[in-house]
């Protein structure tokens, strides 16, 4: 997969609703397949669309105004993803072009299937981040601040979450990056456990 842009430069599109879940993110009405395509039209069905079914945009969302059009960052609530740990929601937002999400807390299933999706989530205060909403922001996830309107928000992230992001790792991907110590050990327990390691007759 690939890194996370370094920075990451766009207007973050104001979303700033506490509590918005998974099946707000991505109705089940509107996942119509198993597999991580075709969600994006869905993404936000609730609020998106004045009728849905019909697909009317709604003008009053912030991604049918054409500011916010394509928005890479997103800026929400405090809660982020909450409810269901559907990780379609992610697969919808990251289908849409979402690459990050500045909000003031995030659910703790939700935040990792964003790491898991190369999608980054950005916990600030409450004040930082509605000073970000609707402005052009840049992420610099090396430096783990966000900088609007000349001014700097220092974010924490887990480091391996950032390493995910940073150099576009999986979980297996973050795992072989260990493999000489994984090596090692076994060399170590083989003589040590030899039992283990027999081979089931055929």
């Amino acid at each position: 997969m690939s890194a996370f842009p370094q920075p990451l430069t766009g207007i973050a599109a104001p979303i700033m609703v506490d509590n918005i879940d998974t099946d707000t993110i991505i109705p089940s009405r509107e996942m119509r397949s198993t597999g991580r395509t075709g969600l994006a039209d869905g993404m936000f069905a609730p609020w998106r669309y004045s009728d849905v079914d019909a697909r009317t945009p709604n003008p009053d969302f912030a991604l049918n105004k054409p500011e916010f059009a394509n928005a890479k960052i997103l800026a929400g609530g405090a809660n982020f993803g909450c409810g269901s740990s559907r990780e379609h929601a992610v697969w919808a937002l990251a289908e849409y072009g979402v690459q990050a999400i500045i909000a003031e807390s995030f659910a703790p299933i939700f935040q990792n299937n964003c790491v898991r999706n190369f999608l980054l989530p950005v916990a600030l205060p409450r004040d930082a981040v509605e000073a970000c909403a609707g402005q052009s922001v840049a992420i610099d996830l090396a430096a783990q601040h966000v900088t609007c309107n000349g001014a700097q928000y220092p974010f924490s992230i887990d480091p391996e979450a950032k390493q995910m992001l940073a150099e576009g790792l999986d979980a297996i991907d973050l795992t072989m990056t260990q493999s000489d110590a994984i090596d090692a050990w076994l060399a170590a327990d083989t003589p040590a456990r030899p039992w283990v390691y027999l081979e089931k007759p055929a």
